[in-house]
């Protein structure tokens, strides 16, 4: 299997929520794919792609598949690497102020780490770290 491309789906309760949100924490909109079904970003350097799709939108496209609550399970778990510990705080930061919340607020932990854990409105959860 050699895709041309990968990106991610999720499912969310209010793009107008979810929009506000990843602009505020400085994400690039994916315009071309934003309607009123979905919104999409772009996220790092590579221009990684996620959509955040209504929730019964994404269930209904991708038949036999259900999502469960996010806010309490997670489907998957995205890591996002910073250059250094004032940048992770300064992302911290930067989440609160747009309304994500901080599931674990910024730490020192392993062999030079350095990092914490936000959920976005729709409790999508990213892991942001130093290393």
């Amino acid at each position: 299997m050699k895709p041309k491309m990968i990106w991610a789906n999720l499912a969310v309760a209010d793009l107008e929520r979810t929009q506000k949100f990843y602009k505020a924490i400085g994400c690039t909109p994916n315009n071309p794919h934003t309607s009123n079904e979905l919104v999409s970003f772009f996220f790092g350097e590579n221009n990684f792609v996620i959509h955040f799709f209504l929730k019964n939108i994404l269930e209904a496209n991708v038949k036999g598949v259900s999502f469960g609550n996010s806010q309490t399970s997670n489907e998957i778990i995205f890591t996002v690497s910073a250059e250094t510990n004032d940048q992770v705080d300064q992302w911290a930061s930067e989440v609160k102020k747009a309304g994500g919340t901080i599931v674990s607020e910024p730490e020192s932990f392993g062999n030079n780490y350095y990092g914490f854990v936000f959920a976005d409105p729709d409790g999508h959860k990213f892991n942001v770290f130093k290393m």
